[in-house]
């Protein structure tokens, strides 16, 4: 057994004779609510700064403090994103769950374990160990603050539970080549330039680092070196993004009611709406709490009838208590955007766990028949792009659009292109003002004109007697009269959902990458596209050719009807337990129902390449298609 000396190597492992460079991953487990947040933030953050292009997974618990909680930092000097199927390196800093994550490394991977773990037992000769002498760095670091006069007597006891996570970073940062001046920079960033907390931290960070220089031996493959892939690049999550797309897009009422993961949405609306929506130093918004999630959508229905462009923000359960205003949005046409940032269901479920398992409840959401434009952005850069975008559908069509997100993509961390400012001016689709009305004849609030099942309509205020018409949610004609008759029901029905038609060109278009010499294909949406994107390369490298689409948006195009009927088999990657856009293709395309074929999984985390590529594999070696003699096992 290996003793747990301040650096062993493994006994039965000799050291790799090359180095391992910006190509692992890292994963900190340690207990919700002791600072670890800080911690590995600012760990991505200034491997960000260096060029590297990584990805950050925070897997946290749905209470406030004390159970456990691991974050994943993945370096890819390819740019690969999504999850990985394994990390080569722990940061142990959990009694409870130090034994399973030491029994998780690969052979020759690397702990860094806390000197305050009671039971820690390196019961492993393979993998290599440094110790961390928390309790030591912290007491000297908080000695010399409190004699400099930074920090007062009273603060200590709070101190002591956040400031050891800071211990790693610096321990991490001197044995893997991170720079100190871009942690330095990072910890400025998070705690947004206030000098207290950045030195306090900073000096934590210093002392473990000149520490881990002076007691311990690097002799592990892994370092780190700076790159310049991310020059020009941000570092964002989806939440805030979709905040500030829907601030450009001319947002000026949102109503919400909090819920995870979907809260720091209009968090961040609330954060940056001072400074994008004011008009002579005066607010041009309104953003409400509501008492619930059945009241925030009655606001944004509200909101939206009157003229503005209204919206909120929720997850699966607040969806479900959003059903019969979304249904009376779709009947009444009344524009709305609703984002779904999709969370583990259901009932509650778990609410800090990401899944796919809203697309059918949202499609058709309410009572009777109703389907829903659904926007799926599948980056940060898309969740500001569609935050706009969404708005302008909702007009151009009148009726409720979803924006179905996901914790993944909201409250991660993700590398990114710059966003373009908007530069198309907003579409408020048919909106007659008086002098247009009254040149009209025989105008009718739900009459379909020009032939694509959108009518026109009038606001609030609009200075002509013409203008007014009774909004009902119950039997209406085209003219917004009261009525019972089947035949007046049916013929608002067939335009509604002529209506419907019409959103496929005006919703975002699929991303397709067809392969002329590709007999099977991948279809996606969400923050799937990282894993499918690497496990078609890593597919290709073992001689399997695919096609690749990723969906933007129901109902489907044209465009993806025509990509299924090129394949002899579509695999539909999802996470959901059911394989939810599988079976609304089916649906929609039955005569290519059996050319789609689901991979649907869903355990809480982020897909991996890993699992797209063998259960690719895997059904075509089921299906009989060609499956590389390599990859058979």
């Amino acid at each position: 057994m290996a003793m747990a000396v301040v650096g062993a190597a493994p006994q039965s492992a000799a050291v790799p004779e090359r180095e391992i460079v910006n190509d692992f991953a890292i994963v900190a487990a340690t207990v919700n609510g002791t600072g670890s947040a800080t911690a590995n933030s600012t760990l991505l953050r200034a491997l960000f700064h260096m060029g590297v292009p990584v990805a950050g997974k925070n897997l946290f618990p749905s209470n406030i403090y004390g159970l456990p909680t691991w974050y994943t930092i993945r370096l890819s000097k390819d740019g690969y994103l999504a999850r990985r199927e394994g990390t080569e390196i722990v940061i142990a800093f959990n009694e409870r769950t130090v034994a399973q994550d030491i029994a998780n490394l690969p052979s020759g991977g690397v702990c860094f374990y806390s000197d305050e773990l009671k039971t820690f037992n390196p019961n492993r000769d393979d993998i290599y160990y440094y110790r961390l002498p928390v309790k030591d760095v912290v007491k000297e670091i908080t000695t010399e603050a409190l004699a400099s006069g930074l920090i007062h007597k009273e603060e200590l006891p709070k101190l002591k539970d956040y400031l050891p996570s800071m211990t790693y970073v610096g321990v991490v940062a001197q044995m893997l080549g991170i720079e100190m001046e871009e942690l330095r920079k990072a910890l400025s960033t998070h705690f947004r330039g206030k000098t207290k907390p950045i030195e306090l931290n900073y000096g934590v960070v210093t002392h473990a680092a000149q520490w881990a220089k002076d007691n311990l031996t690097k002799q592990d493959p892994y370092r780190i070196e700076r790159m310049d892939k991310n020059d020009g690049k941000i570092m964002i999550d989806g939440n805030t993004a979709a905040a500030l797309g829907a601030l450009y897009g001319g947002m000026t009422v949102a109503a919400w009611y909090p819920i995870t993961p979907a809260s720091s949405l209009a968090e961040n609306l609330n954060k940056y709406a001072p400074r994008i929506r004011t008009e002579n130093g005066k607010a041009t918004y309104a953003i409400v709490q509501a008492e619930d999630e059945l009241a925030a959508l009655g606001i944004v229905m509200g909101a939206g009838w009157a003229g503005a462009r209204a919206m909120t923000s929720t997850s699966g359960p607040g969806i479900s208590l959003m059903a019969e205003f979304a249904g009376f949005g779709f009947y009444t046409e009344i524009p709305a955007v609703i984002w779904d940032v999709m969370r583990m269901g259901p009932s509650t479920g778990l609410p800090t766990r990401v899944s796919q398992g809203d697309i059918l409840s949202t499609y058709f959401l309410s009572h009777g028949d109703t389907r829903h434009p659904c926007l799926l952005p599948g980056s940060v850069a898309e969740c500001f792009e569609f935050g706009a975008k969404a708005f302008d559908v909702a007009e151009q069509l009148q009726t409720p659009v979803f924006v179905l997100s996901d914790l993944d993509l909201g409250m991660n961390l993700w590398l990114s292109d710059q966003f373009d400012y908007p530069t198309e001016p907003i579409n408020r689709g048919k909106v007659l003002d008086a002098e247009t009305l009254e040149r009209m004849q025989n105008w009718g609030r739900y009459k379909d004109v020009d032939g694509d099942g959108v009518p026109y309509r009038t606001l609030p205020g609009t200075p002509s007697p013409k203008a007014a018409y009774f909004t009902r949610g119950s039997g209406h004609n085209e003219y917004a009269q009261y009525t019972e008759r089947g035949d007046d029901w049916v013929k608002n029905m067939n335009r509604l959902f002529k209506k419907h038609q019409t959103a496929k060109m005006l919703v975002p278009q699929p991303i397709i990458d067809h392969n002329p010499n590709a007999k099977i294909a991948i279809i996606t949406y969400g923050s799937n596209d990282p894993a499918c994107i690497e496990a078609r390369d890593r597919l290709l490298k073992e001689g399997v050719e695919t096609s690749y689409l990723r969906l933007r948006a129901l109902p489907f195009t044209d465009s993806v009807r025509e990509f299924i009927a090129a394949h002899e088999r579509t695999y539909v990657v999802e996470m959901n337990h059911e394989g939810q856009m599988a079976m609304i293709m089916r649906m929609d395309m039955s005569e290519l129902a059996t050319r789609v074929v689901p991979i649907a999984f869903s355990d809480g985390l982020p897909l991996t390449a890993r699992f797209v590529m063998q259960n690719v594999l895997a059904n075509e070696k089921a299906l009989g298609g060609v499956v590389p003699q390599s990859s058979e096992e």
